[in-house]
């Protein structure tokens, strides 16, 4: 019998590792395509669960906010592929030397909806093996309680480029880090159909 694969996605964690490795080119990502890359002999992807938070374009980058709707637009015309929602919160700060002060933004949520959907579907058995696409140590928690409660279950850790835990991978049954050749494997085509018939584009500056 083959093993049935979920695979959790912490977007931002993701999309900060590409970042600092300057391979935004590579940030198109087919998410199932990564995904199935990602398996080993012997495993069926079920699902794939997406977390990000909609976010609010800063003055230097306008089109910050249009890119990431295109990106969301386009992952929704994959199959059995779920995004889930957390919040983009403003956060004022402070310089500790001047006294300026300016306003920011912060992801939350993703972490407690990751830790939701994983239990959730540890508890309903959706999955033999469980692949977390994240360096997020605060997952540490929920990783150890399916472990601890579903021995016969596995979670692994696929590490985003430039992004690690050590408390994290020694939690996990297993680890890696995702690499250039991956990301490079599993992009989505420049132009994308909708149900609909509306084409959606590889924005320029991930070209």
């Amino acid at each position: 019998m083959r093993q049935r694969v979920v695979v959790y996605v912490d977007g931002f964690n993701l999309y900060y590792g590409i970042k600092s490795k300057r391979w935004t080119r590579h940030g198109w990502i087919d998410l199932r395509r990564l995904s199935q890359n990602l398996l080993r002999s012997g495993q069926s992807l079920v699902a794939v669960r997406y977390f990000t938070t909609r976010i609010s374009s800063p003055q230097n980058d306008p089109d910050k906010s249009r890119r990431q709707n295109t990106y969301l637009e386009a992952l929704a015309t994959l199959p059995d592929l779920h995004i889930h929602y957390g919040v983009y919160l403003p956060k004022e700060r402070i310089c500790s030397r001047c006294g300026a002060a300016w306003k920011t933004y912060e992801e939350k949520m993703t972490d407690v909806n990751i830790a939701v959907e994983l239990l959730g579907d540890a508890q309903d058995n959706a999955f033999d093996t469980a692949v977390i696409i994240s360096g997020d140590s605060d997952l540490i928690g929920p990783v150890e309680a399916i472990r601890k409660r579903y021995p016969a279950k596995r979670v692994v850790v696929a590490f985003p480029p430039d992004r690690s835990s050590r408390r994290l991978r020694d939690a996990a049954s297993a680890s890696f880090t995702i690499g250039r050749k991956v990301l490079s494997d599993s992009q989505l085509p420049d132009r994308v159909v909708k149900p609909d018939g509306y084409v959606l584009t590889r924005p320029p500056t991930w070209t």
